[in-house]
This record gives structure tokens, C-alpha cells and sequence, in this order.
């Protein structure tokens, strides 16, 4: 099995990583292409035998499955340098979230589906949303989520609810960053305590939250309930953030959709609109 990857960005490098890190694939069965292709010749550096293609449509023709990983403005452009070398025996990934399942599907003959990781996967955590395709069967999706279950939770979504869903596993890590950073800088501000002890505190709490959320039992709601006695210290502070916070959150979802609005606007313009989806059957 090869793996082909088109762009290797931030997504991009953090797939090839995370595949090699968790034994998913040895680097003599990925190879990559980039528009810099100084980027890939580093990484086949860092990864001795990780092949590197000097053309998207040398992926094509070397790989099983390809990964294509660009931004939404350079899809056209690879799909109109590859269609002619893609078989209905491959398969076709998207990491690409404004460009439509039926996009591909219109345009490349192979098996589609769509994905969105998350920098959390780096570290072979987190989600990985799966959108599959008309012609995926259900042991094709099956065997690529079960490739991604070596790096992340691989986690089926609506095409509908792409966006919203991205925003809490995909975007979810920088709005939390955000959070922590900013109760890091209160805390230094407000105490003297070190940035540096700080950081630490708060990273730790985060990562044992997350493991109470995930595998100890606890949803948001009970975990604040068990933690804040009534009265108490952290009930003051859940009553401020609760206050100040009012609508921040629904600002925060409004304003992502309506960038992917204008996203899913721009692919639809780039890529022909008005393609039919696909006819074939569930």
C-alpha cells in the first residue's frame, strides 16, 4: 500500500508525521508533492525512505490512496493536473472542508471521501471527521477509518454539519489555546507567578480534563458540577465567566460560518458551479 500525499503544509506534514509516528505507514510507502518541493525533499530527510515526487500527477500514478491537502484556491488546479491519471480503483482523500463531496465525485472517478484532522492528531489524539462518498463501500470506509484510528477517533459527520463540527475538533485546539493563554496572562498579572509555572499548571490541567471528558465518565456539565461547591471559590468564577462569556460563543460560530459560506461560495465559482451530484445510488 503507497500513500500519496499533494501538499505538504501545516495538515499536510502533520498527517505524514503522525501516519509515520504511529506505525500507520514506514516512510518508503508515502510518497509526496508539494509546490515547494523543498518541503518535501525535508521531510524525506527527517524520514529516510519517504519517496518525493516532482509532479501531483506522479503521486497519482504511484499511489493506492492520495491524500490531497490544499488550500480551497489551488484545488482546481490539481484536479485539472490529475483527473486523467486517477482510477476508479483509488482512493481519493480530501482534507479540503469547502470543497463538496460531489465536487470530486463529478470530476475524478475514484472512490471519495473527505476528512478533517486536527493538530491533535500530531500527537495521535483527538478527532479525525469522516465524510464518505458515493462510491466508498462500506469496507472501503471501514479500512480507511480504521488507518485513521492509528493516529485519532475517526468520527463520521454530516457534510452538513462540516463546519460546526470542525470548529469544535479542528478549531477547538486554537480556542482553547486562546482561553489558557489568557488565563496564563491573568495569572501572572494578577499574582507574579511565573509564566513559566503557569503554563505548566494550566497544561496539565488541560490534559487531565480532557482525559475526565473522554475516558473518566464526565461531560461538561458534570464535571463542573462536581468541581464547584455551591458557595464556593470556583462557583464565583464559573458565576463570572458566565456573565462576561454571555453570546461570546454564538459570536465565535456565526463568524466561522459565515467565512465558510463565503469559502464554499469561492469553491463552488472555481470548480464550474452548478456540477449535478452524483446519480449513484446510497
Amino acid at each position: 500500500m503507497i500513500a500519496g500525499f499533494i501538499g505538504t503544509g501545516s495538515m499536510g506534514s502533520i498527517l505524514i508525521e503522525a501516519f509515520i509516528h504511529s506505525g500507520a505507514f514506514n516512510p518508503e510507502q508515502i510518497v509526496a508533492s508539494n509546490r515547494t518541493i523543498s518541503k518535501v525533499e525535508l521531510l524525506a530527510q527527517t524520514y529516510a525512505g519517504l519517496q518525493v515526487a516532482r509532479s501531483n500527477r506522479e503521486v497519482v500514478t504511484r499511489s493506492d490512496i492520495i491524500f490531497i491537502c490544499v488550500k480551497p484556491g489551488e484545488f482546481k488546479k490539481v484536479i485539472d493536473e490529475i483527473k486523467e491519471d486517477v482510477l476508479p480503483s483509488q482512493m481519493v482523500i480530501s482534507i479540503t472542508s469547502p470543497i463538496l463531496i460531489q465536487h470530486l465525485e463529478s470530476t475524478l472517478p475514484a472512490k471519495i471521501s473527505k476528512i478533517i484532522p486536527s493538530i491533535t492528531n500530531y500527537v495521535l489524539s483527538g478527532a479525525t471527521l469522516c465524510i464518505h462518498g458515493n462510491r466508498m463501500q462500506p469496507e472501503d470506509q471501514e479500512w480507511l477509518e480504521n488507518l485513521l484510528a492509528h493516529i485519532s477517533s475517526p468520527i463520521r459527520v454530516s457534510e452538513n454539519y462540516t463546519r460546526i463540527s470542525s470548529d469544535l475538533s479542528s478549531c477547538g485546539p486554537a480556542f482553547l489555546a486562546y482561553f489558557l493563554q489568557s488565563f496564563i496572562n491573568a495569572a501572572v498579572e494578577e499574582t507574579g507567578i511565573s509564566k513559566e509555572e503557569a503554563t505548566l499548571l494550566a497544561s496539565e490541567m488541560t490534559l487531565g480534563t480532557g482525559k475526565l471528558l473522554t475516558t473518566g465518565g464526565f461531560d461538561p456539565a458534570t464535571l463542573q458540577k462536581r468541581v464547584a461547591v455551591p458557595g464556593g471559590i470556583t462557583a464565583e468564577g464559573l458565576r463570572i465567566m458566565d456573565n462576561e462569556l454571555v453570546g461570546m460563543f454564538q459570536q465565535v460560530v456565526r463568524a466561522t460560518h459565515t467565512k465558510y459560506a463565503e469559502d464554499l461560495e469561492k469553491a463552488e465559482q472555481l470548480l464550474c458551479t452548478k456540477q449535478q451530484p452524483s446519480q449513484e445510488p446510497n
